[in-house]
C-alpha cells in the first residue's frame, strides 16, 4: 500500500509520528491484520512494527484482537478523532492547573527574582531585540502595552489597524481603566469604519494617508517598529525591532506629533 507524504503529513494534527501514521493507515485499509501483514504493508521494519502497535493501542486507535495469531483491528477514524480531542482537553487542563500552581510557588518568586537582578545588571539600552512572526509580534505587544503608564502612541496600515482592534483590544480596554491615553493613527478604508466604532471611547483614532509607518511607541520610552510593507510580507517572516530607549522613542514620538495634527480625527 503506497501512501503518498502529504497525507501522512496531515496526520500529525492526531500526535502520530511517521511509523504510527503508517500502520495505521495499513490497519485502517485492511480492518484486520497481524502485525507482520502490516509490516509489509507499511514498509515499516518488523522489529519496530510491535512498539508501535502497542503505541497505537494504548492511544485508542487500534485494538488488539483475541486469539492466535494475534491480530489488530482499526478504529474508526471518526472515533479516534473524539479521543484525540478528549485527550488533548485532558492534557491542556492537566497543564493549566499544572501552570495555576507555578503563578503562586516559590518557583515564580525565584525565576522573578533572577531576572530582576539581570535587569539590574545592564544598561537600559541594552533591551533591545528582534521578534521574528507574526503571533510572536503580537505577543510582544500586548506585554509592552500592558506596562504603559501615560500614552501609547500606534501607528499602522488598514490591515495593521484590523488586526490590532482584534487582538489588542482587550489590553486598551485595561488601559483605558488605568487612565492612559492611547492614539492610534492608519489609513482608514471602509472595511476599517465597523473596527474604528469597536474601539470608540477606547483611543483616539485618526486617518492618515500620508505617514506611512508602522510603529508603537510606549510611554515615550520604548518603541517597536516594523520595518516591512505588511501587504507584501507573509505572517511568518514579518518582523519587528525593539528598543528601550527614550532617545529613539522620543524621536519617533516627535515625527508623529507633527503628523498627528493634520491627520483627520475620525
Amino acid at each position: 500500500m503506497i501512501v503518498k507524504k502529504d497525507f501522512l503529513s496531515k496526520l500529525k494534527d492526531f500526535n502520530l509520528n511517521t511509523y504510527e501514521s503508517k500502520l495505521w493507515t495499513a490497519l485502517l485499509s485492511r480492518g484486520v491484520a497481524t502485525a507482520g501483514e502490516l509490516s509489509d504493508i507499511a514498509n515499516v521494519p518488523r522489529s519496530r512494527s510491535y512498539d508501535v502497535l502497542e503505541s497505537l493501542e494504548k492511544k485508542g486507535f487500534i485494538v488488539m484482537k483475541l486469539g492466535k495469531p494475534i491480530k489488530y483491528i482499526a478504529v474508526p477514524p471518526a472515533e479516534v478523532l473524539e479521543r484525540v480531542k478528549k485527550k488533548i482537553r485532558e492534557d491542556t487542563g492537566e497543564q493549566l492547573k499544572s501552570l495555576e500552581k507555578i503563578k503562586d510557588s516559590e518557583v515564580l518568586s525565584e525565576l522573578t527574582a533572577l531576572h530582576t537582578q539581570g535587569i539590574d545588571m545592564i544598561e537600559p539600552t541594552d533591551l533591545s531585540g528582534t521578534i521574528k512572526g507574526r503571533n510572536n509580534l503580537y505577543n510582544h505587544l500586548e506585554s509592552t502595552l500592558k506596562n504603559a503608564e501615560k500614552k501609547v502612541t500606534i501607528i499602522t496600515t488598514s490591515d495593521g489597524f484590523l488586526r490590532k482592534a482584534e487582538s489588542l483590544k482587550p489590553i486598551f480596554q485595561k488601559l483605558k481603566e488605568k487612565g492612559v491615553k492611547i492614539r492610534i493613527a492608519a489609513p482608514l478604508t471602509k472595511e476599517c469604519i465597523e473596527a474604528a466604532k469597536d474601539l470608540k471611547g477606547l483611543a483616539e483614532i485618526r486617518h492618515s494617508d500620508k505617514l506611512k509607518a508602522r510603529f508603537v511607541i510606549v510611554d515615550s520610552k520604548e518603541a517597536t517598529f516594523m520595518p516591512l510593507d505588511d501587504a507584501v510580507v507573509h505572517p511568518t517572516y514579518d518582523v519587528g525591532v525593539w528598543l528601550n530607549t527614550e532617545f529613539f522613542a522620543n524621536a519617533l514620538e516627535s515625527m508623529f506629533e507633527s503628523s498627528w495634527k493634520d491627520m483627520k480625527p475620525v
